[in-house]
């Protein structure tokens, strides 16, 4: 048994098959259990993969009964160290970590639901981001293949109901603050709110969260269009990056997907962007049209992405198409005759794109959507 303090995790090594982060607030973040990994999300649910030997990695949410048998193990080995241990690990393990019983920590999913609406759905590199929910829904919310948002009108938070927010996340994060980073604005289209409503979210931010980063997802194709002045001013403010979905380069596939807008539309507004100083992260979806549409699909977004002026700053995201069974994608893209790409072609055709576009100067990652947990 062994600890070790950082300065924004303790951790707990009881033995070499288990391992336990906390944050310092004392709430379970992670616990490594013998090739099973949990991770605790804000709410408490609690989350588990593993990879089977020799066989693809393994994913799925407990029950909250069965959470509550992880968390009596995992409070079970914080008492331990606190009673085995020497030095200033073990004190911080028996005044921060221990007083979080099972039941205290369970109860974490009402002070969430509290403050939060759900959070649908995040880019990779914002999952440790302090997300601010400026706007519940999307201003579009008509995209054949997203079930994000689905029964959740779009509505916005005035100024004084965003600062009333952002001062109870900041209360309800505490000193886990340590581990986060950035401000995500959210919901799905939280920075196509009018400028003069947009400002006052992000002097209240500013003021909550000082000297943080500031991002967001937005499209071209709805709300409130932007003057490329504005996000230069919003630049100023702390707005490092947009994320935009931009699905596909290929005109054909966006009307099938009901995306409205264009790849030249796209492509002006990622110039305005940049102009004003603002990284884009663009979102392709692999594998969506099928194989009907894989070369076409490819093409057209490489040619797109080329003739963008994207740089290191920036970031295009490669998503592994999942098909939902109910969708209004799964219905059209059966009456069109459209035969779907099986897993091992999506998985081979997100590592050629990924090539490509890092053949372009341009940095490629991948973005599953089952990976998130917030």
């Amino acid at each position: 048994m062994r600890a070790e303090c950082r300065e924004a995790t303790t951790l707990i090594h009881p033995d070499p098959q288990h391992v336990l982060s906390f944050d310092r607030e004392g709430r379970l973040y992670t616990f490594y259990d013998d090739g099973i990994l949990y991770k605790r999300a804000l709410d408490s649910t609690l989350h588990w993969r593993r990879r089977a030997p020799g066989g693809p990695r393994e994913r799925g949410v407990l029950d909250p009964e069965e959470a509550l048998e992880v968390f009596a193990h995992v409070h079970a080995y914080a008492r331990r160290a606190a009673r085995e241990l020497q030095g200033g690990c073990a004190e911080r393990a028996a005044r921060e970590i221990v007083p979080w019983t099972p039941g205290r920590l369970a109860a974490e999913r009402e002070r969430f639901s509290a403050i939060y609406r759900p959070i649908a759905i995040l880019p990779p590199d914002q999952y440790f981001a302090i997300v601010v929910q400026a706007t519940e829904g999307c201003t579009w919310n008509k995209c054949t293949f997203c079930s994000f948002y689905q029964g959740r009108p779009f509505h916005a938070k005035t100024p004084e109901q965003l600062r009333v927010h952002a001062e109870a996340v900041r209360d309800f994060l505490g000193r886990q603050l340590l581990l986060r980073r950035g401000v995500f604005l959210a919901d799905g289209n939280a920075l196509a709110l009018s400028r003069s409503r947009l400002l006052p979210i992000f002097e209240a931010v500013r003021e909550v969260f000082p000297g943080r980063e500031i991002y967001g997802f937005v499209d071209l194709y709805s709300g409130e269009r932007h003057d490329p002045a504005d996000w230069g001013e919003l630049a100023r403010l702390g707005l490092e990056r947009v994320y935009v979905g931009m699905e596909t380069g290929h005109d054909e596939l966006l009307v099938f997907l009901n995306k409205p807008g264009s790849a030249r539309e796209l492509e002006a507004f990622v110039r305005e962007l940049k102009g004003a100083g603002v990284s884009v992260g663009l979102i392709v979806m692999v594998g969506v049209g099928g194989r009907n549409y894989r070369e076409a699909h490819a093409r057209a977004t490489l040619e797109a992405l080329a003739r963008m002026p994207l740089d290191r700053r920036d970031l295009v995201y490669l998503s592994p198409f999942v098909e939902h069974p109910d969708s209004a994608y799964a219905r059209e893209r059966a009456a069109a005759g459209l035969t779907p790409m099986d897993w091992g072609e999506i998985e081979a055709e997100t590592a050629r794109l990924a090539a490509e576009v890092r053949r372009l100067g341009v940095r490629a990652a991948r973005y599953d959507i089952r990976e998130f947990i917030y």
